[in-house]
C-alpha cells in the first residue's frame, strides 16, 4: 500500500510539473535577479557599472571598490508595496501586499599601498580595497486574486484529460470520486469526460512570498587612477513559497444510485497547490573600469552562472462539495525533490560622463540568455521535459539602465533614472505563466553631513503577467495581471 501511494504521489507531481511547467518556469524565475545596490544607485536606475566609489560595487562591479579613498559603511532598509489588478473573462479584481525587508548592508576597508620614497604617488598600483556586504536581489512577495464566469470550459476538463492520459494518476481518481468527471466509455476502453455544465464561476487565489539574496566578498584595485580591476564572490540564498487555490462552482450532471442519466446538481470544488523551495549557491564576478579621460568612465562586468542546490517540496489537493454536502478532502501528501540548477551568465557594460563638480550621466546594458538555464537530472528526476520547455519558451534578453545625479549644493543631491528588464519569454510561448518586460522609474535625493550621509529613493515598477490556471486541448483560460510596485529605499552611511 505504501509503494502504491508513493507511486501515486510521484505521478501527481510529474503531471503537475508537465502541465504547469513547475521546475522550468521556476528555474527561469530564479534567474531574473538583479544586482543589489544602495539607494543612490537605485535612484539612477541601477546604472552603476561604470560609476565606482559606491558600496553597490561590492555586489555589482567590484572594480568600483578601487575608487575609494577611505573606509565606508552603510545600511539600506526597504519598503515594498505590491498591487495587482487582474482581468478574467471580463471581470476585474484587485489585491495588494506590503512588506518591509533589509535591502543592503556593506562595508569597504581602504588600504593604501606603500610606494618607494621619491616615486610618483599617482603612478602604479595605488590602493587595494576590500569589501563585504549583504544584498537582496529578488522579491517574490505578492497576492493575486482573479475570477469570472467561464462559458467555454471547466477545470474538470483538465481532470478528465489527466484521467485519460495517466490512468494511475490520483488527481483523476479524485475528480472521478467527486463526480466531476465520469467514464463515458467502457472499463476496457475508458473515455473520461467532464460532467460539469458551463458556464461556471471560477475564482483563483495566488500567494507568493520569499526572495533571493547574496552575501558578497570583493576587492578592487586602483592602477594609476586610470584602470580599476575587481573580483567578487557571492554566496546566494533562495527562499520561495507559492500557494494557489482554484475554486469553481456551478452545476454538474451527477449520476447516482446506479443510474445512467445524470441529474443537474450544484457543486463547489477547490483545487489547491503548495510549493516550498529553498536553495543556496554561489557565483563569481569580474569587473573593470577604465578612464580614457578624466570625465569619462567605461565599465564592464562578467557575472558567472550561479550554481544552486535546491530543495523543493510540493503537494496538491482537491475538495468538493455536492449539493451542499462536502466530500472527504483529497491530498497528495508532500513530495520532496532535490536538484541542482545553473542560472545563465550575465554580461554588463556601462559608461558614465562626469560634468565637473555638477554631477554625472550614466548608462548600462546587460545581456542574459535565459535559454541556457539548466536543471540537472538525478536518480529521482529526469530533466528532459524541463530542458525542452526552457529551450522552447525562453530566449535571450537585454536589460537597460540609465540615470543621472545632479549636485545642487555641497550637501544636497538630486537623482533620477529608468530601467527596463527584458522579458525572458519568446513571443509564441507555450508557458502557462508569461511575464512582460519590467519597467522601473526612479527618483531620489541625497544629503551629506561631513562623514555621514543619507540617501532616499522611490521606485515605481510596472509589468504584466498572463496566467493560465489549467491547460486543456484548446481554449485555455487566461487571467491577465497588471502589476505595480511602489518601493522605497533609505540608505544611512558613514565614512571613516
Amino acid at each position: 500500500m505504501k509503494i502504491k501511494y508513493l507511486l501515486s504521489v510521484i505521478v501527481i507531481v510529474a503531471i503537475a510539473k508537465d502541465s504547469f511547467a513547475q521546475y522550468s518556469q521556476d528555474a527561469v524565475r530564479f534567474s531574473t535577479f538583479q544586482n543589489g545596490s544602495t539607494s543612490r544607485i537605485k535612484a539612477i536606475g541601477n546604472a552603476g557599472t561604470a560609476i565606482g566609489g559606491d558600496l553597490s560595487a561590492i555586489s555589482g562591479n567590484p572594480a568600483g571598490l578601487g575608487f575609494f579613498t577611505h573606509s565606508e559603511f552603510s545600511v539600506t532598509p526597504e519598503y515594498n508595496g505590491s498591487k495587482v489588478n487582474s482581468s478574467y473573462f471580463g471581470q476585474a479584481s484587485s489585491t495588494s501586499k506590503n512588506n518591509v525587508n533589509f535591502s543592503n548592508a556593506a562595508v569597504v576597508i581602504y588600504q593604501q599601498l606603500n610606494t618607494k620614497r621619491g616615486r610618483d604617488k599617482s603612478k602604479g598600483w595605488l590602493s587595494i580595497n576590500y569589501g563585504a556586504g549583504y544584498s537582496r536581489t529578488n522579491n517574490f512577495y505578492e497576492n493575486i486574486v482573479y475570477g469570472g464566469k467561464n462559458t467555454a470550459n471547466s477545470i474538470s476538463d483538465y481532470y478528465a484529460g489527466t484521467a485519460n492520459n495517466y490512468p494511475d494518476d490520483a488527481l483523476g481518481q479524485w475528480a472521478y470520486d467527486d463526480k466531476l468527471i465520469d467514464n463515458f466509455g467502457t472499463n476496457a476502453k475508458p473515455d473520461f469526460a467532464s460532467t460539469v455544465y458551463t458556464p461556471v464561476n471560477q475564482t483563483g487565489v495566488i500567494s507568493r512570498t520569499g526572495g533571493q539574496s547574496e552575501l558578497n566578498f570583493a576587492f578592487g584595485a586602483n592602477y594609476s587612477n586610470k584602470l580599476y580591476l575587481g573580483l567578487g564572490v557571492a554566496v546566494t540564498d533562495l527562499r520561495y513559497d507559492y500557494y494557489r487555490q482554484f475554486i469553481e462552482d456551478g452545476s454538474a450532471s451527477i449520476v447516482t444510485n446506479g443510474g445512467t442519466t445524470g441529474t443537474p446538481t450544484p457543486f463547489n470544488s477547490n483545487y489547491s497547490q503548495n510549493q516550498s523551495t529553498r536553495g543556496s549557491g554561489a557565483n563569481v564576478k569580474l569587473g573593470a573600469i577604465y578612464k580614457p579621460v578624466e570625465a569619462v568612465r567605461l565599465g564592464f562586468t562578467f557575472t558567472s552562472p550561479t550554481f544552486y542546490s535546491i530543495n523543493d517540496i510540493y503537494n496538491e489537493g482537491l475538495a468538493t462539495s455536492i449539493n451542499g454536502k462536502a466530500n472527504q478532502p483529497n491530498g497528495s501528501g508532500d513530495y520532496a525533490l532535490s536538484y541542482n540548477m545553473r542560472t545563465p551568465l550575465k554580461l554588463a557594460g556601462g559608461a558614465a560622463v562626469f560634468i565637473g563638480k555638477y554631477g554625472f550621466i550614466s548608462g548600462d546594458v546587460e545581456y542574459i540568455d535565459y535559454s541556457t538555464t539548466h536543471i540537472s537530472s538525478n536518480d529521482s528526476y529526469d530533466n528532459s521535459d524541463d530542458i525542452a520547455a526552457i529551450k522552447a519558451n525562453y530566449k535571450s534578453a537585454i536589460n537597460i539602465h540609465a540615470g543621472a545625479e545632479a549636485r545642487v549644493t555641497n550637501m544636497f543631491y538630486l537623482r533620477g533614472g529608468y530601467s527596463q528588464q527584458g522579458s525572458p519569454f519568446k513571443n509564441n510561448t507555450g508557458a502557462t505563466d508569461v511575464t512582460s518586460d519590467i519597467k522601473t522609474v526612479t527618483g531620489g535625493i541625497g544629503l551629506r553631513f561631513g562623514p555621514y550621509y543619507v540617501d532616499a529613493t522611490y521606485a515605481h515598477v510596472t509589468g504584466s503577467e498572463a496566467f493560465s490556471p489549467y491547460l486543456i486541448n484548446s481554449g485555455n483560460p487566461t487571467a491577465n495581471f497588471k502589476k505595480t510596485n511602489n518601493n522605497g529605499f533609505l540608505t544611512l552611511g558613514y565614512r571613516f
